[in-house]
């Protein structure tokens, strides 16, 4: 911790192939030293975070660039097959355990004091459930597929007979809940325009389909924008006191949560590496 005795905390609030703009943010931070009190991952962000709290630089960036073109990664024959357009199980599991292609330095991830938050909803309720790091075991990352199962395009994901969908349609930006937590040098991830109203169109249709099995998070979903363009208004009144830093990138370079090219993944990776230079100045302030 800097010498201001701050207590820090560092929120990725994912988006799919666009949370590639935090592992760039991360990967600066690994290289410059910089660590957190706190991480706060909302979906693709809780992964993202696992490879930053484990101290493994370019984790992130491989799976973005490298393994998301792969058809068991994320396709629509993923979805034929599994239900789950992204195959969360791949990903987390597969890819991602001590005998996967890539695993998480476990021994790093538990020695690492920096504590940890994962965002979900809960399907039945539609209430926010904040999964913490006792809630991660050797071989086992299922709270990163609860937060990152997007509803519709995934099955809800159940952890102890719970079903839970992607923590974005529950608490997308979770700057107050870090602030109420103690944090008083909040960064914060974005990856969308910050200054770009979420809209409600995309959301209606899934929220028709889900509201057959799971009203309560329909009714989430259906609300996100509202939720989202409250809480990142509510993070820029706290920039303004010097509470909080945004990052956010200045275009998406073609991504979004579900489609992706190398070029715009590579460009969007840089975009974050090159806005993390404002975070040590800040967090010094």
């Amino acid at each position: 911790m800097s010498s201001t005795q701050h207590k820090t905390a560092l929120i990725d609030v994912g988006g799919g192939f666009r949370a590639i703009f935090g592992a760039g943010v991360m990967d600066r931070c690994l290289e410059d030293g910089i660590a957190f009190d706190h991480c706060y991952g909302v979906s693709a962000g809780s992964a993202n975070m696992v490879s930053f709290i484990a101290g493994q630089h370019g984790r992130n960036h491989k799976f973005y660039t490298e393994y998301a073109f792969r058809k068991e990664y994320a396709s629509f024959d993923s979805y034929v097959r599994n239900h789950n357009f992204a195959n969360l199980d791949y990903v987390y599991g597969t890819l991602s355990n001590h005998d996967g292609e890539y695993p998480v330095d476990f021994a790093a991830f538990e020695a690492n004091p920096t504590g940890f938050t994962v965002v979900a909803c809960n399907a039945e309720d539609g209430s926010t459930k904040y999964f913490d790091k006792s809630d991660v075991h050797y071989d086992d990352f299922n709270i990163m597929k609860a937060s990152s199962a997007v509803p519709v395009a995934c099955e809800p994901y159940v952890i102890d007979g719970v079903p839970y969908f992607d923590g974005g349609i529950a608490d997308p930006v979770p700057v107050q809940k870090a602030l109420d937590d103690g944090y008083d040098r909040v960064v914060l991830i974005l990856t969308r325009l910050k200054d770009v109203l979420r809209e409600q169109k995309r959301d209606i249709a899934p929220a028709r389909i889900l509201k057959r099995s799971y009203p309560a998070a329909a009714e989430r979903l259906l609300n996100r924008y509202q939720t989202y363009n409250d809480e990142v208004a509510l993070a820029k009144k706290y920039e303004q006191d010097g509470r909080v830093l945004i990052l956010a990138p200045d275009d998406l370079c073609g991504l979004s949560t579900l489609s992706k090219s190398f070029e715009g993944l590579e460009l969007m990776y840089r975009k974050g590496y090159a806005a993390a230079e404002a975070i040590r100045p800040f967090l010094a302030s």
